[in-house]
Parts: C-alpha cells; sequence; structure tokens
C-alpha cells in the first residue's frame, strides 16, 4: 500500500508478510492521520499488525513521523547507516523550515551494506547507496524482484546531490555499480513519484542509462 505524505508527495510504503501478516511503514515522512487511515484498512482488509518502522534515509519527507509512530506502537526503528545520524537528530529543525511537526529519531537499529531485515517471513536485503545522503540505504525484496528505494533514483531522475554532504559521483556509482547489477527487472518505489524498474532505468534515465557511460 502506497501513501503519499506531505506536501512533498513523498510515498510511503506499508508493507506486510502475508503468512505473519507482520507490517512495518517504509519512509513514514508525516501525515500521521493518512498513515493510520491506511493501517486501520490493511488491519481490516488483511489482518495486519503495525511491527516495525523501516528508514531509508533521515530526510523530513522520510523520517518526520517515525519517532511518534515508534512510540505510539511501541515498535523498533530499523535502519538507515549510521551516517544519517545528523539528520535523524535534527529533524525537529527540519520541520521547522517546513511548518510540519517532527520529532529526532534514533533508530533501535542502524544497518550496514549487506544487511537484512525481517519482518515476518519476508526477507530485505539491505544496500548501502551514499550520496543523496551518506547513510542512504536501499531495502531490496529479491524474492518479488521489488525494492524501496527511498530518494537514489526515479523514473528518469536520481536523487539531488546540492544538499550538504550530497555527492554526485558516489550516488552515480552506487546506482550503477550496486543497484543495477541486481538485476533489470527488478521494479522499484522511489521516495516520489511512479513505480519504475532498474531495466527501464538502464534503458532511458540520463544521468545513469548505459549510452551515458559508453
Amino acid at each position: 500500500m502506497i501513501i503519499p505524505v506531505t506536501p512533498l508527495q513523498q510515498n510511503t510504503a506499508l508493507v506486510w508478510c502475508a503468512a505473519t501478516k507482520q507490517a512495518a511503514f517504509v519512509d513514514p515522512g508525516g501525515d500521521i492521520p493518512r498513515l493510520l487511515q491506511g493501517l486501520k484498512q490493511a488491519e481490516a482488509q488483511q489482518g495486519v499488525q503495525l511491527t516495525k518502522i523501516l528508514l531509508t534515509h533521515g530526510h523530513l519527507d522520510h523520517a518526520g513521523a517515525a519517532a511518534d509512530l515508534a512510540a505510539q506502537f511501541n515498535i523498533p526503528v530499523e535502519g538507515p547507516h549510521r551516517d544519517e545520524q545528523y539528520l535523524l537528530d535534527s529533524l525537529g529543525e527540519q520541520g521547522a523550515r517546513y511548518g510540519m511537526d517532527a520529532k529526532p529519531v534514533t533508530p533501535t537499529r542502524w544497518l550496514e551494506d549487506g544487511d537484512t531485515v525481517q519482518l515476518g517471513e519476508v526477507t530485505f536485503d539491505v544496500v548501502h547507496c551514499p550520496g543523496h545522503t551518506p547513510g542512504h540505504v536501499v531495502f531490496v525484496h529479491k524474492l518479488s524482484r521489488f525494492a524501496f528505494v527511498g530518494d537514489v533514483i526515479f523514473q528518469g531522475s536520481i536523487g539531488r546531490t546540492d544538499f550538504p554532504r550530497g555527492d554526485h559521483g558516489a550516488l552515480v556509482s552506487a546506482i550503477r555499480n550496486k543497484l543495477f547489477p541486481l538485476g533489470d527487472d527488478i521494479r522499484f518505489l522511489p521516495g516520489h513519484g511512479p513505480i519504475s524498474s532498474f531495466g527501464q532505468e538502464r534503458l532511458t534515465n540520463a544521468y545513469v542509462a548505459d549510452a551515458a557511460f559508453d
């Protein structure tokens, strides 16, 4: 279930294990009433129970509601990489700049490249993809060939690197050397905009397409 939140229309995902009904919010950026409405719908229709929060990185529109939801449901927060601590610590200040309520959050578990995250019987592989922010991670579910990529790559574009500690070269390298080799058939939900696939972006994305590097 995709729930766009905040004025930036960030794609929060509610995902769950079909066998155990354990559920997680991926990047709950804000608009908590809207997130809870989606959760209530999934509870009624699928019998799910929210058991954790997963974060790709520490920007406000991805992590702004994490602290409140974790406290309300007494659930852990997993991710991102430890290099995001400076952003997660500044969520209150980020929120104030955009007129949004947000609280700092400290993950229950920091994630490293190569880690796995368990949601019931579902396993996500963790890929550290710095560049948009230094500690950005991507969650890949290999069995369903689907990934949650945050703001690393979008349909036709890539993440901004003009923020402090952004690194354009590192971002392009992470996409081409870490994500694309996982397979053209992997579809992904970006932080903003429509679902795409690594194969489509290899062909058509001017920033990282194969043709740009021939």
